[in-house]
Formats: structure tokens, C-alpha cells, sequence
């Protein structure tokens, strides 16, 4: 397995710490509203890498944050008139419940950076003992000139860098550049004790405490969306490296921008679609396709007509599936034993996703096995192992790693379909019973209908039915 890694510039063969076991930490959200599709591109996309990860034999120990303590979730909470803690429970509660809607795996933990004050705390103790921090009047920042490598990761040369929009100016630092790890408390703002007085952590040393705290000292794989390069990542590997003299993360994953006419979509620029807009208009599976279709690292435009493309694309995975779901329900006795060659597909696969977790080439592996299959089961009257391979072929590879299948839905989806078709057929003959004064008949079904716990409900536009 080769992967991009942000630090080194280059791709390198994945050799985790400590094999078969890899650490992963995923920069989640910090939560003051609904998270928009083009955010949904990250916690998808590390998804895929986490379940490809699994399929290949890794055991990973997957965490992402929730940060629930910030400037605008103080703000939208004064705004609501509620406390900082209740509003941020409540929109950590929606996030769960929309990366869920979105076929997510549960994280093995989502650390909450509230709870972790304590284990921030002792971090900013240890980095001003080691003489990289400073207290000014309760602030403490740190001084990004004490580590000589600063801006290894994003590539800035400190001597070239300026305040910029996401570094704050505080006249009282020593560097414009330097990072705030501890906020003195302002009146009305949550705050906790600390040996600097009343006050708060600092955005940049939470992810690092608690990755550390969870995963270790040293992780296999940090990820997060390009933005946070610089300076969030950045600033991270100064604190963490400080501190422990090891290296933070051995390997850094960056999703590119989900664009709107090639901006990138941000609540800042107000052209965003909440994820749970999208998905009242698309399922899960059409969204995960379509984010599959581009290479994680990539820019990618968002569109409606992209989307149905996306759509469309499923429907002959789906299609695949029911068919062969059918067969092996109605085998016939003569099936002649399958020749196909599904180790080639496996093996195709596996050599694309191998590749920087390559899903747009892992997609046209599967489409290619869909098209040869279908074309096999054209010339063939294939035997059970034959339709046992499609199903476990597409479970393993489009289901269980890329989240755009789900064989046990489809399946009861399509039995559902036929039971709303047969029942609408005896509601179309209880009207023509009626139409012909076959009154008694027509009784007859509807009470025959309800024992089995379907309910006819007549009106003067016609009949509905109700399952009990």
C-alpha cells in the first residue's frame, strides 16, 4: 500500500508503528450548526480509508474529535440565550445522527475536547516548563521560533509568514505567529481553573491532547481537510513534538474542497447545502458514490447533475445484485458449474485502492466486473457459486468498503416493492367486484386483507390501505 503523505511531499509504503494495529485521528467538527456536504467529504472519505484499512487485515482504533467549546459556539449560544454546553450537546447530538444517515462507521471514540481540559492543562504545563510557552497577564501562547522546524508540514518558511486570517493578533505576543494554548476567561464565557487562572484552551492544543491521550504519543495517521494545513496541523507537530520528543503522526491525510462553480463551498461565503439537505433529496449510497468517483485529495464540484449521474451509476450495481439474488432463489437443475474469474477482480481491486486508497479506479473495477458478469450471465446458465461469488465480490469490495451498497436493504426493499404490488392488485379487483354488485366478494377480500394486518380505508376517490 502507497500513500500521499503531506509531510514528506511524496507517496510512501504504509508501515504502521506497531502492525497488524493502526492508530488513526480525523479532525471532526467543531459543532455550532449543521455541517454542509462539502465537510460530509471528509468524514466520508476517512470512512472509506478507515473500512479499506479493515478489509485489508488492519485492526484500527479510529478517533475523531468534537470540539464543544469555541468563539462561535459562544456566540450562536448568546444569540439562543442558552448555555455554551447545552447548545453544543445539542448540535454534537445532530452530527452523530447525520454521519450515521450517511452510513458512517461509529468511531471507536469521539473524544469531547470538554472533557479533556485536565489532560490540556498538563500538555500546557509541560511546554512551558520546556521554555516553548509563555504566560502573559493568563494567556499563555507558544513560541513557534523554539521549534526549529516549524512549518514542516505545510511548507511555509517562518521568516516568510504573516499574520494572516486564521493567526491572531495580540500585540502583548512575542510573535505575531505565535499560537494561543490558553485563553484567559472573559466575562460570561465558560471557563475552567487552571494554574494561569480562569480561562480556556486554545483550539490548536485540544486535537493534540486527546489524540495523544487516546491513540499514544505516536499515531499512524492523522487526516483532516486541506484548510487545516495550515495553521491548525502545523501547529499541532509543534506542540505535540515539543512536548515529547517523538514524532506526532507518521503519516498526514489532506481531503481537497468540495467547490461550488469552482469556489470552494464554505458558511463563510453562504453557498453551502447542509448535509442533511442533500440527503432529503439523495440516499447516503448516491452521495458516497459520487464522492468515490475523485480521488480524496482532489478538488471536486458539487452539482445536481452529478449527483443523478451518480445515481444512475447505482442502479446497475443494484440491478446486478437483485438479479443474482433471484437466480439463487430460482436455480434451475441443469446449471453448468461457473468458469468466471473472480480472483482477477479481487486482485484489480486491491491493486487500485492500493494505490493512495484510489476510488475512482477501485469504481471502474467494480463496473467492470458488473459489465463481465453480466455478460457471462448472458452465455450461461450458471451454477449457485457463480451467484454467491457476485453477491460476496460486491459485499466485500462496494459494500464494505466503499459504503455505496446494502445488499440486506436492497433485498427487503424489493420484497416490500412486490407485497405493495400485489396488494394494490387486490385492491384493483375489490373495485371491479364492486363495479359488478359482487358485493359479498369484495367484503370478503377486504376482510380477509385485514386479518393479515392490512387495512382498506374507502373514499369517495377511491381505496387506500394501511399496514397494522
Amino acid at each position: 500500500m502507497q500513500i500521499y503523505n503531506t509531510l514528506t511531499k511524496k507517496k510512501e509504503e504504509f508501515l504502521p508503528l506497531d502492525p497488524p494495529n493502526v492508530t488513526m485521528y480525523v479532525c471532526g467538527p467543531t459543532v455550532y450548526d449543521f455541517f454542509h456536504i462539502g465537510n460530509a467529504r471528509t468524514f466520508i472519505m476517512s470512512d472509506m480509508i478507515r473500512r479499506y484499512l479493515i478489509y485489508k487485515g488492519f485492526k484500527v482504533r479510529f478517533a475523531m474529535n468534537i470540539t464543544d467549546v469555541d468563539d462561535k459556539i459562544i456566540r450562536k449560544a448568546n444569540e439562543e440565550k442558552i448555555s455554551a454546553s447545552e447548545f453544543s450537546k445539542k448540535y454534537a447530538g445532530e452530527f452523530l445522527h447525520d454521519i450515521e444517515s450517511l452510513k458512517i462507521k461509529k468511531a471507536d471514540i469521539y473524544p469531547y475536547a470538554t472533557e479533556h481540559i485536565e489532560e490540556m492543562i498538563e500538555l500546557i504545563k509541560d511546554l512551558e516548563q520546556k521554555g516553548v510557552a509563555y504566560n502573559i497577564d493568563g494567556n499563555v501562547f507558544y513560541d513557534v521560533r523554539k521549534f526549529s522546524s516549524y512549518g514542516k508540514l505545510s511548507g511555509k518558511n517562518i521568516d516568510d509568514l504573516e499574520s494572516g486570517a486564521r493567526v491572531e493578533i495580540n500585540e502583548s505576543k512575542k510573535n505575531p505567529l505565535d499560537f494561543s494554548l490558553w485563553k484567559k476567561a472573559k466575562e460570561g464565557e465558560p471557563s475552567w481553573e487552571s494554574p494561569w487562572g480562569q480561562g480556556r484552551p486554545g483550539w490548536h492544543i485540544e486535537c493534540s491532547a486527546m489524540a495523544m491521550k487516546h491513540l499514544g504519543k505516536s499515531i499512524d495517521i492523522h487526516a483532516g481537510g486541506s484548510d487545516l494545513i495550515f495553521p491548525h496541523h502545523e501547529n499541532e507537530i509543534a506542540q505535540s513534538e515539543a512536548s515529547t520528543n517523538c514524532q506526532f503522526a507518521k503519516y498526514w491525510i489532506h481531503f481537497g474542497f468540495l467547490n461550488i462553480d469552482n469556489e470552494k463551498m464554505s458558511k463563510s461565503l453562504g453557498n453551502f447545502f447542509t448535509a442533511r439537505d442533500v440527503l432529503k433529496k439523495y440516499s447516503a449510497e448516491t452521495i458516497r458514490f459520487f464522492f468515490a468517483q475523485t480521488i480524496y485529495s482532489g478538488p471536486l464540484n458539487f452539482s445536481d447533475e452529478l449527483l443523478a449521474a451518480a445515481e444512475k451509476g447505482l442502479e446497475k450495481l443494484n440491478n446486478l445484485v437483485l438479479h443474482s439474488l433471484d437466480y439463487l432463489k430460482n436455480l434451475s437443475s441443469d446449471a453448468e458449474r461457473s468458469e468466471f474469474d473472480f480472483h482477477k477482480y479481487y486482485s484489480d481491486f486491491e491493486k487500485a485502492v492500493d494505490d493512495d486508497f484510489n476510488t475512482p479506479k477501485g469504481l471502474a473495477v467494480i463496473f467492470e466486473f458488473i459489465k463481465d458478469a453480466n455478460k457471462y450471465i448472458a452465455d450461461h446458465n450458471s451454477d449457485k457459486e457463480f451467484y454467491t461469488g457476485i453477491i460476496e465480490f460486491l459485499k466485500k469490495t462496494a459494500q464494505d468498503v466503499l459504503g455505496i451498497l446494502h445488499i440486506e436493504n436492497l433485498s427487503q426493499g424489493k420484497e416490500s416493492d412486490i407485497e405493495d404490488a400485489l396488494i394494490n392488485l387486490f385492491l384493483e379487483l375489490r373495485i371491479r367486484l364492486k363495479q359488478e354488485k359482487q358485493y359479498q366478494l369484495a367484503d370478503e377480500v377486504r376482510d380477509k386483507l385485514s386479518k393479515l394486518g392490512i387495512q382498506i380505508q374507502d373514499s369517495k376517490t377511491g381505496s387506500t390501505y394501511k399496514k397494522s
